[in-house]
């Protein structure tokens, strides 16, 4: 269904481009200028049709987003994320060595998006990695998030604790 929407909307939208282009285009104008303001005019319309997408398939008033970040990972480094919302697996994400150097620079990943109607849910997310010593390790958390209306931000953030050397996690709304 989306892809159909996505194909039927792009056909509807550029077919009006390329016949503006083929019958506005003075003759002294270089074909590759032509190509050039096509394509810049193709993905702006690839990326209002993202937003269009994104907005019908998680309406902002039941939306709600999950996101991940590090502080440091000193003591602790992640493998993997698994998220589930109301006893439904939702995401489990394994990560690459990329994706771990650019968490630790400061980056936020969306894990997660989707629609929960109003009220109170469980959100319990596992954290799989290596602890300190080089040591398997495996945790999870739990907390009851109340779904508003509007969306709903909420980052799942492993933090160093350099106290007791031992990596904490810690679930914060946004």
């Amino acid at each position: 269904m989306k892809a159909l929407l996505r194909g039927i909307l792009t056909g509807l939208l550029i077919w009006p481009l390329l016949l503006a282009a083929e019958t506005a285009a003075p003759p002294e104008k270089g074909i590759s200028d032509d190509v050039q303001t096509l394509k810049q005019e193709v993905l702006e319309l690839n990326r209002d049709l993202f937003l269009l997408e994104e907005e019908l398939l998680f309406p902002s008033n039941t939306q709600i987003s999950i996101f991940v970040s590090m502080n440091v990972g000193e003591f602790f480094k992640l493998d993997s994320v698994k998220l589930k919302i109301d006893g439904k697996e939702v995401a489990d994400y394994l990560y690459t060595q990329r994706e771990l150097e650019a968490l630790a620079r400061g980056g936020v990943q969306r894990i997660y998006i989707g629609n929960l109607r109003t009220g109170d849910h469980e959100l319990v997310a596992f954290f799989v990695g290596k602890g300190p010593h080089d040591r398997d390790y495996k945790r999870g958390t739990t907390m009851t998030i109340n779904k508003g209306l509007g969306p709903k931000y909420v980052e799942l953030r492993i933090v160093d604790q350099t106290s007791n050397f031992q990596p904490e996690f810690e679930v914060r709304e946004w």
